[in-house]
Parts: structure tokens; C-alpha cells; sequence
């Protein structure tokens, strides 16, 4: 479903985020409602949404490294108002501040490659990859996990990410092998899941409050960086 962004008050410094106990999104969890909201509206856009804007631009030029024939469009933000038209949760508030650095020019949804993303709030979420894939790229990457050639050189790189405490996740994933696959095949868990979204390494404690949080970023989003890139080049057939 297509995440709507919004355009925060720029800061030009990440400096942290003043809250690393989260507790403003465990209040708007409590309460959801618009009149609390708008009291404290203030709070959230000089405590999350103005800081996340100043991590991503600041993070983005380090990032973009990792992916020279590949652009990055620019930082999104996500509106913290959900989209309730077609969810039987009809709360009116995100409890998370959440925003993206999408490849190939981008999309404001998450079916696209991401270099990052970054979520925090009662379900935190850091990491990169594609939580949900259209179906010409998960016809791509599918076809590139059974080719001989391909297929082992790219499960060999998410097995080095696993390893090291990086996770692998999707929207969706198959109860059964895809269609005319061997439910024996070596990468049949790869070949079931509907996308690949690379889960970072937890974040240390306290470390969000602090400028060095944008480099802890940095330094896993190179680390997924192979992954990513190969996905993004699937687009392109």
C-alpha cells in the first residue's frame, strides 16, 4: 500500500534523537486520538520527524558511495497519519517515525529497493532491501536464484549477512516451493519469500540518542550494499 511522505522542518546536523526510550510513540499508542495528537505535534516534529530528516540527508552522500551506477533519489520521511481506507484498523496514527533512502529513482512505497530504512517506535525496524517485490522483480530474482551461475553466488551473500546477525524477511512467503521448483532445491527458503528485506543488526542501547548513530547506519548499509545493488539491477531485466 503506498506510504505517503511529508516534508518535516529541515535541521542541518543530526545530533540524536532526544527520546531513546521511545516513550512518545508508547503515549500515542495509548491514546491515539487527533485532539492528542495536535497537543503534541510539536514534540514529535523536533524529537523525530526534523531529526530523522537531518540522519537521512546526512547519511544519504556515505550511502550513495556503495552504489555509484545507481542513484539514490531523495530522503523520504513518511507521514506518521495511516492510510485506514482498506485496513480494519482504523487508528489514525503510525506509532513509529519512519523514513527511506529508495534506489533507482525511487518510490514512495516500499516494493522498490531501499539502501535504508529506518523505523523506530513500538516496532522498530533498520535495514535495507525490498519488504515487498512486484511481481516482474520477484520474477527476476527468482529466476536468478535457480540460475547455476548466479543463484549460489547470491544466496552465498545473504548466508555472510545472516552470520554475522543481519535477518532476512518479506511481507509474505510461500507455505510451498513456487511453481515447477524442487522443494528439495538448496535455496528454497530464498525462493519462497515475497521480497527481501535485510533486518539490521539490533541497535545498541542508547546509541540512537547519539551523533554516531549515522555511522553505525552507514556501516551496514555497505555491508548490504551487494545484496541491494543486485536487486536493483534486476529492474533493469
Amino acid at each position: 500500500m503506498p506510504a505517503r511522505s511529508s516534508t518535516p522542518p529541515r535541521a542541518s546536523t543530526f545530533t540524536g534523537f532526544a527520546d531513546p526510550s521511545l516513550r512518545f510513540f508508547r503515549e500515542l499508542d495509548a491514546h491515539q486520538d487527533r485532539e492528542w495528537f495536535i497537543a503534541h505535534k510539536a514534540e514529535y516534529d523536533a524529537q523525530w520527524a526534523t531529526p530523522l530528516a537531518a540522519l537521512l540527508a546526512q547519511v544519504s552522500p556515505a550511502i550513495a558511495r556503495f552504489y555509484k551506477a545507481l542513484p539514490l533519489r531523495e530522503p523520504k520521511v513518511f507521514r506518521i497519519q495511516r492510510d485506514v481506507r482498506f485496513s480494519m484498523d482504523k487508528s489514525p496514527y503510525k506509532t513509529h517515525v519512519s523514513g527511506l533512502l529508495a534506489l533507482r529513482g525511487g518510490s514512495e512505497t516500499l516494493d522498490a529497493p531501499a539502501a535504508l530504512y529506518v523505523q523506530l517506535g513500538t516496532e522498530s525496524f533498520v535495514g535495507a532491501g525490498v519488504y515487498f517485490m512486484p511481481p516482474p522483480l520477484l520474477k527476476a530474482w527468482r529466476e536468478a536464484l535457480l540460475d547455476p551461475r548466479r543463484g549460489p553466488a547470491l544466496a552465498r551473500l545473504v548466508d555472510e549477512l545472516l552470520a554475522r546477525g543481519y535477518t532476512a524477511s518479506a511481507i509474505d512467503a510461500l507455505k510451498t516451493a513456487p511453481r515447477g521448483v524442487d522443494p528439495a532445491h538448496p535455496r528454497i527458503a530464498l525462493l519462497k519469500q515475497k521480497g527481501l528485506a535485510l533486518g539490521f543488526p539490533p541497535i545498541p542501547a542508547g546509541l540512537i540518542a547519539t551523533p554516531g548513530f549515522a555511522d553505525w547506519l552507514v556501516e551496514r548499509a555497505g555491508e548490504t550494499a551487494p545484496v541491494v545493488s543486485k536487486l536493483a539491477r534486476l529492474l533493469d531485466g
